[in-house]
């Protein structure tokens, strides 16, 4: 990887393998840092829950990838707004297509943060 990210090795039963190690549940990756996010379902996702990704700034943040779920859903309106308002990016798809593209655009270097609702 051209960045010191994680890579995500695999999904599925309720977490993810990232760089060898699993992590149970959803998972928020920021400044190529892999922490837990407490956000089971869309339901959960809020302009609060994604707290870590607006402290971490448009400086580190270009845009942000959300992993929905098994199935892709629209974010809520008031999270399109708050990262429109930072001048964040905002990418938002299936989990399973999520952690492929995060993988394809942390090894070309790009500066992301990624919310993975775990299946």
């Amino acid at each position: 990887m051209a960045r010191d990210a994680p890579t995500i090795d695999a999904y599925g039963g309720g977490g993810f393998r990232l760089s060898g190690a699993r992590h149970e549940g959803s998972v928020l990756i920021v400044a190529d840092e892999a922490r837990a996010w407490p956000v089971a379902d869309v339901a959960g996702l809020t302009v609060d829950s994604l707290a870590p990704v607006f402290a971490a700034g448009r400086g580190e943040v270009e845009f942000l990838l959300l992993g929905m779920g098994a199935r892709n859903v629209q974010p809520s309106r008031a999270v399109r707004d708050a990262l429109s308002q930072a001048g964040m990016g905002l990418e938002f798809m299936d989990t399973p297509a999520a952690a492929r593209l995060y993988n394809v655009l942390t090894a070309e270097g790009r500066k992301l943060a990624a919310a993975l609702i775990a299946l």
